[in-house]
């Protein structure tokens, strides 16, 4: 630790091109460029070998506090992402009590504050209780100091078309954005995975695309309608790829985000009746996973979200029928989107950035998230070593939940240090101390 606050970056690798000195003070970036001398007691790292990223940003994490703290906490869920590289997350809001009042979103606001190791920014609830039958206390989350500007009904669809109208019209007033979980529900009563030749020979109920892609068009209708922002969780299928890419063509105003999971694994690993590979929505077929990485390339897609769903290991060590849907993504995402992405050609580590860091922290309005490494920029910077290649060890995480479908894997990519608004918060590869807890709330955009 530095005594005075101030950090010298010698030779990292900007988005993974030109190599520079970075020099970090008073919680920003004092200055970039060659053989930069910083203030006496500055701490030099060494980045030879490293590339320097912004922080990454999270649009989709869950939490589980208050009320599900034997699957995961704020403490600890925050400890995984600083560890994944992540300067920020979004907490869902399928808590209990579940989010959809302001006591509760600012409850979670602060305990973020205090744990300090990321910026967390809770979702709304769309509606009570995650219910889909009444809109919830959407301006009043607005209004509150945790400044809720994302709502999502995230394990819920809202698919009573009248409701998610009114909610779509309602966030407009402050610049809101409605997430949906594009499920159709009467479309999926029972199903275990993906409707297709895996789960006719399995005997597994199926879910079928459709149930994801009906929901999407008529969401991306209501958004043009509207004139209001609708971003798309979990994009799962090649059909919701075209879809998104069709309202974009007529600039209809949809983000949409795609997992690490589903990336990189298809519905043949449920073959081994595996539950950690039971999610919702569920692994698809190669076909899709093609299609998810070319539409990330292109920009159909617009972030990676890591739906980072920790469950007890009671509720996953069983029969598949019976186990909760869900897979841990904090501290694996920035390893598989360069296997998947980076590594096969598909993106640089620039669009990297912009996926993972920029457009996220855009469309949850954080200003000081996904900034450019420049001068007088807030310093949420992570040195990454891209040659380092390391076995997922789910018993080696700082999250709680134990449920990682990348266990045993071999995966490119290690977060070497993480600077959270100029506080190392990692360093050399392990958990330092989490920024002091009477540090300044984080502004919003607007």
């Amino acid at each position: 630790m530095s005594p005075n606050g101030a950090y010298l970056i010698r030779g990292a690798s900007l988005l993974g091109k030109e190599r520079a000195d970075l020099l970090i003070q008073d919680g920003l970036i004092a200055a970039v460029g060659q053989d930069l001398t910083g203030p006496e007691g500055a701490l030099v790292i060494d980045a030879d070998g490293l590339i320097a990223l912004p922080g990454m940003v999270d649009l989709h994490t869950h939490l589980r506090e208050p009320g599900r703290e034997d699957a995961e906490t704020v403490e600890t869920g925050t400890r995984a992402a600083a560890l994944g590289g992540f300067t920020s997350v979004h907490a869902m809001a399928n808590s209990n009590p579940v989010a959809d009042t302001a006591g509760v979103v600012e409850q979670v606001y602060s305990l973020g504050l205090k744990s300090g190791w990321v910026d967390v920014r809770p979702v709304g609830a769309v509606t009570v209780g995650l219910k889909g039958e009444r809109m919830a206390e959407l301006g009043a989350m607005a209004d509150s100091r945790a400044r809720v500007r994302v709502f999502s009904d995230d394990g819920m669809c809202v698919h009573d078309p009248i409701l998610m109208r009114r909610a779509l019209e309602y966030v407009k007033a402050f610049d809101g954005v409605i997430a949906q979980h594009a499920q159709e529900p009467r479309m999926t009563d029972g199903a275990q995975m993906h409707e297709g030749d895996v789960s006719a020979v399995l005997g597994l109920p199926g879910w079928p695309a459709v149930a994801e892609e009906s929901i999407i068009a008529r969401d991306v209708l209501l958004a043009q309608h509207t004139g209001s922002r609708l971003h798309i969780c979990h994009v799962s299928t090649a059909g919701s790829v075209e879809i998104i890419r069709w309202a974009k063509e007529r600039g209809i105003n949809v983000t949409a985000e795609v997992t690490p999971h589903h990336l990189l694994l298809t519905d043949e690993s449920v073959r081994s009746y595996d539950p950690v590979y039971k999610v919702n929505p569920p692994l698809r077929t190669e076909s899709d996973v093609e299609a998810l990485r070319r539409g990330l390339a292109d920009g159909t897609i617009d972030i990676v979200g890591t739906d980072h769903a920790p469950h007890p290991s009671e509720h996953k060590e069983c029969e598949w029928a019976q186990a909760a849907m869900g897979m841990t993504g904090l501290e694996t995402a920035l390893s598989v989107v360069q296997a998947t992405m980076i590594d096969t050609g598909l993106m640089t580590w620039a669009d990297f950035a912009r996926v993972t860091s920029a457009a996220p922290a855009e469309i949850g309005r954080v200003a000081t998230q996904g900034r450019p490494l420049e001068p007088g920029e807030p310093a949420n910077v992570i040195l990454v070593d891209p040659a380092a290649r390391r076995t997922v060890d789910p018993h080696k995480m700082a999250t709680m939940g134990r449920n990682s479908p990348f266990a045993g894997l071999e995966l490119p990519g290690v977060v070497r240090t993480n600077f959270f608004a100029g506080h190392p918060t990692v360093l050399d590869g392990v958990l330092n101390t989490p920024r002091p807890a009477a540090a300044e709330e984080t502004p919003w955009i607007g």
